[in-house]
């Protein structure tokens, strides 16, 4: 009988340098997750501790009983700190309106720049992206001023409005580019049957729009929901601050709970947290599909 090469059996015959290698890598990748999760960790057992037990010196044990007393502080109030119960319902109310118009303003966009060009659409697509680029801070004056004058100052839809304006150009972006990948032919095909400009959207375009859809819209809830500056300027009423806004305020001026910053935290993070989890697998399928592709 001839002798098995090692070539047909690949696992056998790496060279131990290979080997040694990959495991290396692994051991890296392993303790450098370890050293991202230290903060997780530190925030989790800061969450389930009593206030008595908070402290410099004992910051890294373990609670010695789990205690959910920092999360109704933290949703509820009491004791000196303000909950965010009313905050959170806030943020749900500007969030999802807000995500839901800019998706569709973007996914409108897209298709005019990619599927009807006309003259000056690139220079028209050239300074919408160049909103991407102009700092919050910069246009926090005029913002107040215009908001002010049409009667959306200090109220939930002038927040929804600035989160829309704002996030045009980059759900712009992602669409744009999104449609240049499907074929014009189903476009040219809709205007031989006789299909209008919106029932080529809607027929043609919006049931192919499903990963564009997800990414954007994962993109801008996560945006919306984590904001700060705005959510501070322009509702200035705190009846009608964000979530974000509200855990802010939590910070005491003589001192901070961190048990209940903590649970504060953990709080707001959740949405965010579950947008990932169930609509992660959508989010990379959308990339792939070439949502940021150009």
């Amino acid at each position: 009988m001839s002798a098995i090469s090692p070539a047909a059996h690949p696992v056998h015959g790496k060279p131990l340098r290979q080997r040694l290698s990959r495991a290396l890598l692994y051991a890296v990748m392993i303790a450098l997750a370890l050293w991202f999760l230290l903060p997780v960790y530190l925030l989790l057992i800061t969450a389930f501790k009593d206030f008595s037990e908070v402290s410099l010196s004992r910051m890294w044990d373990l609670p010695t009983r789990l205690s959910l007393e920092s999360f109704d502080r933290a949703w509820n109030g009491g004791q000196g700190t303000t909950g965010m119960r009313g905050s959170f319902l806030n943020s749900v109310l500007v969030v999802v309106p807000a995500t839901v118009i800019s998706c569709l303003l973007g996914s409108m966009n897209g298709y005019v720049l990619s599927k009807w060009k006309f003259r000056g659409s690139e220079t028209l697509f050239t300074l919408i992206l160049f909103g991407m680029f102009i700092p919050y801070q910069s246009i926090l004056v005029p913002l107040v001023m215009v908001l002010s004058a049409i009667g959306l100052y200090a109220s939930l839809p002038g927040l929804i409005l600035t989160h829309v304006v704002y996030g045009i150009p980059i759900t712009t972006l992602i669409f744009r580019n999104y449609y240049a990948n499907v074929p014009t032919e189903l476009v040219e095909a809709g205007q031989i049957d006789g299909a209008g400009f919106f029932s080529i959207y809607r027929r043609i375009l919006l049931p192919l729009s499903a990963p564009g859809f997800v990414v954007v819209a994962i993109w801008q809830f996560t945006s919306i929901w984590n904001e700060f500056l705005f959510g501070l300027i322009i509702t200035n009423d705190p009846r009608l601050r964000p979530v974000t806004v509200a855990l802010q305020n939590m910070s005491g001026s003589q001192f901070t709970q961190w048990n209940v910053q903590m649970a504060g935290a953990l709080i707001v993070a959740v949405p965010t947290l579950l947008v990932y989890i169930f609509l992660g697998r959508y989010f990379l399928r959308g990339l792939l599909a070439g949502s940021l592709k150009g």
